[in-house]
């Protein structure tokens, strides 16, 4: 099933959406505040946060109430939507200590690994930059416990259909960074005809899902399917065409600009930049995806990342300080909502 919304208030009234102004869902608290442009959110086992800031390239902690900086990663070049992007933390840290970071240098994107205290390993480099746009940078370990990375087609759209480059893909890789076993070929290529996937996520029987920003008129839900192609640039949204997969899900890009993506109790829950709310989509039982619901619209402004608490509540972020929003006092900043 494939649902269209947003395109006006009057399609969104009709889909059952809720577009009030700040309408909340649940009890609300500020989590941090004060943060340059938090892009990723993960949770380590003692349940405390690690969250990446884009802009300073820095690492926090955040730990009963208290924020700090438990690295900076080198090299990393801030400019227009590239710097410090995502964040991924081994599913063996208690053993490995491993974190996993993507994000953006002077000549390319990259996913580098490092354990707090250490320096940073690249083991992916050569994903394609293209000046200030489309990084991608969505990262995440699936449940197959193999590391997965959302990539853009840095502002060549071609990139995205090209076997042979990594941009504009779904990329699979073991935590060394080699191809994982039972990718659709030797390489790390996973799906591919993507424009800018910022956003991965997985239900609870392990079908996954990605958000993907659009050129000007539909960006998209995706459900991922090994060796998928997405239709970029053929295809925004969907377009009835055998060789490609068709989404789930397209919003106008003014009420959506999805990034981070998350699974939090029976729902996905897609942030949106320049639609300044928080999507919320039930999924069904066959993987389908039911009526979404805008919650806390414009109440917060532009939001980036979002991710499921161990506590049981769901966390999102704020993007206001990115050069496109309007900072509050306090931005940008975390919430965690009972949703």
């Amino acid at each position: 099933m494939r649902f269209l919304a947003g395109l006006s208030v009057g399609t969104a009234v009709v889909l059952g959406l809720s577009l009030t102004p700040g309408v909340a869902v649940g009890v609300e608290r500020d989590v941090a505040t004060n943060l340059a442009v938090p892009w990723d959110i993960g949770f380590l086992p003692d349940r405390s946060a690690v969250v990446t800031e884009r802009s300073s390239a820095r690492v926090l902690s955040i730990k009963d109430g208290t924020t700090r900086e438990v690295a900076r990663i080198p090299g990393v070049s801030a400019q227009g939507e590239g710097g410090l992007l995502g964040i991924a933390v081994s599913p063996n840290y208690a053993v490995d200590r491993y974190l996993f970071v993507y994000y953006t240098s002077t000549s390319d994107n990259r996913i580098a690994r490092f354990r707090i205290g250490e320096t940073p390993q690249p083991i992916v480099t050569g994903i394609p930059r293209g000046g200030s746009i489309h990084n991608g940078g969505g990262l995440s370990f699936g449940p197959d416990g193999l590391l997965y990375a959302g990539t853009g087609d840095a502002g060549n759209s071609a990139n995205a259909q090209n076997p042979n480059s990594l941009g504009g893909k779904i990329l699979r890789m073991t935590a060394e960074g080699r191809p994982a076993p039972g990718n659709p070929t030797s390489s790390l290529v996973y799906s591919l005809g993507h424009r800018n996937v910022q956003g991965l996520a997985w239900d609870n029987q392990g079908r996954m899902f990605a958000a993907e920003l659009g050129q000007n008129q539909l960006d998209e839900l995706n459900r991922v399917q090994r060796g998928g192609n997405y239709g970029w640039p053929t295809c925004e949204g969907p377009c009835n065409n055998p060789r490609f997969v068709d989404p789930l899900l397209t919003w106008s890009t003014a009420t959506a600009s999805p990034s981070g993506l998350a699974f939090h109790q029976g729902h996905l829950y897609l942030a949106a930049l320049r639609g300044q709310r928080l999507w919320k989509v039930p999924v069904n039982a066959d993987g389908g995806v039911g009526q979404p619901r805008a919650l806390f619209s414009g109440g917060y402004g532009r939001l980036r990342a979002v991710a499921s608490a161990p506590d049981g509540t769901l966390w999102f972020s704020t993007s206001n300080r990115d050069g496109r929003g309007t900072p509050k006092a306090g931005d940008d900043r975390i919430v965690s909502t009972t949703s």
